[in-house]
């Protein structure tokens, strides 16, 4: 019988991924399976009147931490944290963390690293960006529906990146490429947009509190403070900071990863210096004891070895490799399960045509938004970037693949349904959670309606580029 290795393992008392977990986890298109599945959950489980009650319990049910002082009295924090609150308020700051890391790292070492290679995605992000919440506001002005212009501008890497990784050959290197970065591009937009457009009433004072410890934070980066607690300590005051003054906790996430050093302890010489020193070491302590390998000295030296090599790997990257698994399949998979879940009370909610004089239409908006929008402005501005000879168009690809490829760019679900959050807060508590249902709904069908028709033309560009 065949005996199949565990996915995790427990180590030291903590829940890691074993090898066989990690080679599972980098699959490029599970991540979107694993979302579409609890997309699908979440509707069916809001839905099914033996479960929705039940569903929508559990989101509202309160979470509460009491801490008991010396005179017997209880101290309730955070006040009013229901489950899809923790969700959305704190899980989601470790999203927003890795999303910040993975962005300094494009802009570092990766596909925005320079000039030429970072024009033709960012401008077509712009596009991407502008074109949908113009289409929004053009449909929506003047009425209430009208704040949530930023819900279609977003596009969700992990379905766009699936779709894509499964068209395999099909669509040339260089486009994937191009689409990680635009993703990466929109990504960093739509986190501003956050910041300016959607946050409450700022608190001044715990603002300035709040960035007194970001400038203690930058120059202790800057003065080579290379230690993780002090960097830690400081992002959890920061999030606590933020999410008493006003700004959404989440975006401290983002401000904190871009300070995260990305040098290592060690450099490439001190590494190789170190480590032949306590590799000699180890083969002296070998011929010196007939004790079983390793023995006590050995082991000590394994160690220092150990943590040679984990010295010569940036703060930044290890943080990163170790949050993307939890983020990737804990939190984001617990976001689509508390956020998807729309009750379909009225089969009008379907209708993205719908249009009230008072209301607007937050459907129509979206949807055609996200699934015209994005590839419209998308092809648009990559055209003039490539016009005006500030941008070059991807190597071995035609204009119909990257118009095909920039329909992906309409899939809008994490930080789309995200935005939608946020979005309606100046209405009353009825008409802004009916708002947020129907853009909610209007993101599911665009991104699916998006994925769909960029597949299909995806396939049909590639037929004809293997006739070729």
């Amino acid at each position: 019988m065949r005996i199949v290795p565990p996915i995790f393992t427990w180590n030291k008392g903590i829940l890691k991924l074993s090898a066989r977990g990690s080679r599972i986890t980098q699959k490029p298109w599970l991540l979107g399976v694993i979302l579409l599945v609890c997309v699908v959950t979440a509707m069916l489980l809001a839905n099914i009147p033996q479960t929705s009650h039940a569903y929508h319990e559990i989101l509202k049910t309160n979470i509460q931490l009491h801490i008991f002082t010396a005179g017997g009295t209880d101290i309730l924090f955070p006040s009013g944290m229901t489950v899809e609150k923790f969700i959305n308020d704190i899980l989601m700051v470790l999203f927003f963390f890795v999303v910040g890391l993975e962005i300094k790292r494009e802009f570092a070492s990766g596909a925005l690293s320079s000039p030429k290679k970072a024009m033709l995605p960012v401008v077509a992000a712009f596009g991407g960006v502008l074109v949908p919440a113009l289409i929004y506001i053009a449909i929506n002005h003047g009425t209430a529906a009208s704040s949530g212009w930023g819900i279609p501008t977003a596009t969700d890497i992990a379905f766009a990146v699936c779709i894509i990784s499964m068209l395999g050959d099909r669509v040339p290197l260089s486009l994937k490429v191009f689409l990680t970065a635009l993703a990466v591009t929109d990504d960093l937009i739509a986190i501003l947009v956050v910041i300016l457009f959607y946050g409450g009433g700022v608190r001044l004072g715990l603002m300035a509190v709040s960035l007194a410890v970001i400038a203690f934070v930058f120059m202790m980066r800057k003065l080579g403070e290379k230690r993780m607690f002090p960097y830690m300590l400081c992002t959890l005051i920061v999030w606590i900071l933020f999410y008493y003054s006003g700004i959404h906790a989440t975006m401290s996430g983002v401000v904190m990863a871009f300070l995260i050093p990305s040098a290592p302890l060690y450099n490439k010489s001190q590494y190789y210096h170190k480590r032949n020193r306590l590799i000699a070491r180890l083969d002296q302590l070998g011929t010196l004891s007939d004790e079983p390998f390793p023995n006590t000295s050995q082991r000590r030296c394994l160690r220092k070895l150990e943590a040679v090599a984990h010295g010569s790997m940036d703060m930044s990257y290890r943080i990163e490799h170790t949050l993307t698994p939890w983020v990737n399949f804990v939190v984001v998979p617990l976001f689509a399960l508390a956020n998807a879940g729309v009750t379909i009370s009225d089969i009008s909610l379907l209708n993205v045509f719908r249009f009230d004089a008072a209301l607007g239409s937050v459907s129509m908006g979206v949807f055609f938004g996200l699934l015209l929008g994005k590839p419209i402005g998308i092809t648009l501005f990559s055209w003039l970037a490539v016009r005006l000879k500030i941008g070059a168009m991807p190597e071995k690809s035609g204009w119909g693949m990257l118009a095909a490829v920039a329909c992906l760019g309409g899939i809008g679900f994490t930080m789309s349904i995200f935005i939608d959050t946020l979005s309606f807060g100046d209405q009353s508590e009825a008409v802004m959670l009916a708002l947020r249902d129907a853009g909610k709904i209007a993101v599911l069908t665009a991104s699916v309606c998006a994925g769909l028709l960029g597949s299909l033309l995806i396939f049909i560009c590639g037929k004809r580029r293997k006739k070729e």
